[in-house]
């Protein structure tokens, strides 16, 4: 008879604890599993998804966040736990929209669509000749061209099939480099994933949609892994065999990222310039590569567009103020709008003021980590440059953030170690605080770590009033465009709708919010006469047609510029009037057709 009292026990305290940090990951996922099966989302509000979620979303955010801060703390918790938090941080954070909405959101994610879709059926690049000011597209084409062959390769009717999830697959994205990057800096895990976990929850301004951004700035991150890591002092591939396989990867990289995107290349070389500057990164290379392919595209591909743009761009050189500033159409209204944009101001500074902390209270990393202190300053003379269509404090703060995160990150920790066998603790007993003391001084950093992960919601999220557009909006605009000939025009009040540049090669938009003010003015005044007189220059077979939707209202309305009760004053000014005949209505909006001078109505 076998002797049982020998063999160890099916499940011991220590296969137990060594599993603990498994149970507050899936508690926060089946919460968020919950919360999602019971969002209702079709009537959003000013707030826009912070009040529709389902307060388990919260819960399981809060659990999340807490089980990782406990578990990155842990010098026994192998790294794969951290990991498996962070994706299940980007699971709830990026792909909850992705589940909820029905449709992709943002208007611009739809543009990007549209310049696929249009780069799909015209067969080439066009000229500013052929399709007008949407010909910039097509003079940094990479990021489209790679969407166009990934649509065939997939066998998809157009990228809006699988754009929804973008944003979760270009935080992915990231995640490589930026681990390779802190990883140059510290072996210090704790320091390494909670930099990671503050990066991605306060990486709120919204560059991760389906545009050549997203993919031109894990690029922008790659390439700076590879200098910090191979052209270093201490770097790897010294020798010029070595130096040359990094150069030539360093090239592929540099070229997506110049012929996808404008901005990206500045940034960039504003960043491995300022290496330069140091001590530890005096080697050329890298800058002057950047610096050549930069210059042979501008001067070849681009220059039509720099061409006419130049004189816009010198004058906004210096102008810091006006780079700076927002405008009309770019105000938050109303109590929704005000309070989640004062939230995202809020995380931004929180986050920015720990970093200032991490770099007062952690002496080591001053000089350990400089490099990577300079990365996060060297964006800052873009405010300088250009206003970036009033977006430049967001694309500025974006290249800022993975310098930031991590001295932020440093700011929660206690004494961290840099390189291998500097500052290293000798066992688990000698550095580790007593339970209770650990537990206290793990307080406060964890309520600020939870802060900025719940900050992040309202934050990335607070605006999907307009960002959302309900399938009956999309059925609408799709009509209309089905029905439009060529060299229709489309009139409405901004470009804050679904499909806005379908067929953009053949059909004319003019978005009247965009007019001098004067004009709007007028508009609201007299609607339906200053409208057929702005539509009546369409000559056929193309039509004119007016527009009005959902998400153009609540665009309108919560960037302070028309009412809902002015544009719905033009809408019952439009259809009263004779001149104008009802297309296609809907719960999402109404389409209205001109009549044309002379011909019957259909």
């Amino acid at each position: 008879m076998t002797d049982l009292s020998d063999l160890p026990p099916a499940w011991s305290g220590r296969r137990a604890r060594a599993a603990w940090p498994a149970l507050p990951l899936l508690v926060a996922l089946a919460l968020w599993a919950y919360a999602v099966r019971h969002t209702d989302v079709s009537r959003l509000d000013d707030f826009g998804l912070v009040t529709a979620l389902h307060p388990s979303f919260w819960a399981g955010l809060a659990v999340l966040t807490a089980g990782f801060w406990f578990t990155v703390r842990d010098p026994r918790r192998p790294g794969a736990w951290s990991a498996a938090y962070v994706l299940g941080l980007l699971v709830m954070e990026r792909a909850t929209q992705a589940v909820l909405y029905p449709t992709p959101l943002y208007a611009w994610a739809w543009k990007h669509d549209g310049v696929v879709d249009h780069l799909l059926t015209a067969g080439g690049l066009q000229s500013a000749d052929q399709v007008g000011d949407m010909a910039v597209y097509d003079q940094w084409p990479g990021f489209f061209a790679a969407q166009a062959a990934l649509v065939r390769l997939l066998g998809v009717d157009s990228a809006a099939m699988y754009m929804a999830w973008w944003p979760l697959a270009s935080s992915l994205m990231l995640l490589l480099p930026l681990l390779l990057i802190y990883r140059t800096f510290t072996e210090d895990r704790r320091l390494i994933w909670t930099g990671v976990w503050l990066f991605l929850v306060a990486n709120w301004v919204g560059q991760d949609y389906f545009s050549p951004q997203s993919v031109a700035f894990a690029l922008h991150l790659g390439v700076l892994a590879v200098v910090l890591r191979r052209y270093g002092r201490s770097g790897g591939g010294r020798g010029r065999r070595g130096q040359a396989v990094w150069t030539a990867a360093l090239s592929v990289m540099l070229v997506a990222i110049v012929i996808s995107h404008q901005l990206t290349p500045g940034m960039l070389a504003a960043s491995l310039l300022a290496l330069c500057l140091t001590r530890r990164y005096r080697d050329w290379v890298p800058v002057v590569t950047t610096v050549v392919i930069f210059l042979a595209w501008c001067l070849t591909a681009a220059l039509p567009f720099l061409s006419a743009a130049l004189p816009d761009m010198l004058r906004s050189v210096g102008d810091v103020g006006g780079n700076v500033a927002t405008g009309y159409g770019a105000t938050p209204t109303g109590t929704g709008a005000v309070t989640t944009s004062w939230a995202a101001r809020l995380l931004s500074g929180s986050v920015l003021l720990l970093a200032v902390v991490g770099v007062w209270r952690q002496r080591v990393l001053r000089h350990r980590a400089l490099p990577l202190l300079v990365i996060a300053a060297a964006p800052l003379p873009m405010f300088v440059a250009s206003s970036y269509g009033s977006e430049m404090i967001f694309r500025v703060l974006m290249f800022m953030l993975p310098g930031v995160a991590f001295f932020a990150a440093a700011a929660l920790l206690p004494k961290v170690r840099t390189l291998a066998g500097e500052a290293r603790e000798k066992d688990a007993h000698t550095t580790a605080p007593a339970a209770g003391r650990r537990a206290v001084r793990a307080g406060a950093p964890l309520l600020a770590l939870l802060a900025g992960t719940l900050a992040f919601v309202p934050s990335y999220s607070g605006k999907d009033r307009i960002n959302y557009f309900p399938p009956e909006e999309v059925t609408l605009v799709q009509r209309l465009f089905d029905e439009a000939a060529d060299g229709s025009m489309v009139v409405a009040a901004n470009r804050n709708y679904p499909l806005a540049y379908a067929e953009y090669g053949s059909i004319d938009h003019y978005w009247f919010l965009d007019d001098d003010r004067r004009h709007v003015d007028a508009i609201v005044k007299d609607p339906a006469a200053t409208l057929a007189r702005d539509m009546a220059g369409v000559e056929r077979p193309g039509r004119a047609y007016f527009l009005l939707t959902q998400g153009q209202l609540a665009n309108s309305e919560m960037n302070g510029q028309l009412t809902e009760a002015q544009l719905e004053r033009i809408r019952k000014s439009v259809a009263a009037s004779p001149r104008f005949r009802l297309v296609a209505e809907n719960s999402a909006g109404v389409v209205y057709e001109l009549r044309q001078e002379g011909g019957a109505a259909r």
